[in-house]
């Protein structure tokens, strides 16, 4: 330990260098916006890639666990054969129905999880597709299960995820049995439990009850599985259930995932913005 003190007061000048250089560095990066851009996708770059493969060698060893969640992945994504996928009638020609067309509003994405954590209060997902696949911020992203979480940022290769288990995000849901509408966000505890909001006195949820996505928010296609209400409350002069809901995703084992891609979000988006600033 003396030898290491003496080594350290001994180079004390480059030392005293090397952290001002950092600090430089660092401001360049927090006060200019083109450098920071460049330093997160090159470190995310870098570290995504540090991930993947450190990720391949736990999948190495956990074979079977990885085997066992693609069966039951494929045996999700079974019981959704058969359903029609939405489509709507885009007129060619706005005088005339006859011209127009069927336009495929969503395409999916298949990408391997690298990154994952839970125990955070913020945490993020990243996954091994990026602007090569065509990916964008602002992307949904599922597995067969249910919701995962939304594409913060992508790089040429890898792209990061906002996890559902996130406190500051929200998602539009629906109660599949009475069609009723709240709203889901972690409370930063449970990575398996989330809860349902904004459900009135006036709606009568029950244990075993469906959470799924509304389709209000654009991201997602509506029916998407949430999770199942696993405890209901209502305390006195509440205006809101306490609704604690079990995901249906164990986001511990989530291994892939599917990228959402709707083609009218844009269009969503834009109409949705005139009538915001014709009603200010």
């Amino acid at each position: 330990m003396e030898r290491l003190l003496l080594f350290v007061f001994q180079n004390r000048a480059f030392f005293t260098f090397l952290a001002l250089e950092i600090f430089c560095a660092w401001l360049v990066v927090q006060n200019n916006q083109y450098q920071g851009t460049k330093f997160f996708n090159s470190s995310n770059g870098l570290v995504a890639a540090m991930n993947n493969f450190s990720q391949g060698v736990r999948d190495y060893f956990q074979l079977s666990e990885v085997n066992r969640m693609l069966a039951e992945e494929n045996a999700a994504l079974k019981k959704q054969l058969g359903r029609p996928q939405r489509a709507i009638a885009y007129p060619l020609d706005s005088l005339t129905i006859r011209d127009s067309v069927m336009v495929k509003q969503y395409d999916f994405i298949s990408a391997k999880v690298v990154n994952n954590h839970v125990d955070f209060f913020k945490n993020f997902i990243t996954i091994d597709k990026g602007q090569d696949a065509g990916l964008e911020p602002g992307m949904g992203v599922i597995s067969p299960l249910g919701v995962v979480g939304k594409v913060k940022t992508v790089s040429k290769h890898y792209s990061v995820v906002t996890s559902i288990l996130h406190i500051d995000w929200m998602v539009s849901a629906l109660l599949k049995r009475t069609g009723d509408f709240g709203t889901v966000q972690w409370q930063g505890t449970d990575p398996d439990h989330i809860a349902l909001k904004y459900i009135p006195p006036h709606v009568k949820p029950v244990v075993g009850d469906s959470v799924v996505t509304s389709g209000y928010n654009a991201i997602y296609p509506e029916g998407v599985m949430i999770g199942i209400i696993e405890d209901v409350k209502l305390r006195n002069g509440s205006l809101f259930y306490d609704i604690n809901v079990k995901l249906s995703q164990d986001f511990r084992k989530l291994s892939f995932v599917t990228l959402v891609k709707n083609h009218l979000q844009a269009e969503q988006d834009s109409v949705e913005q005139v009538i915001q600033k014709l009603e200010r």
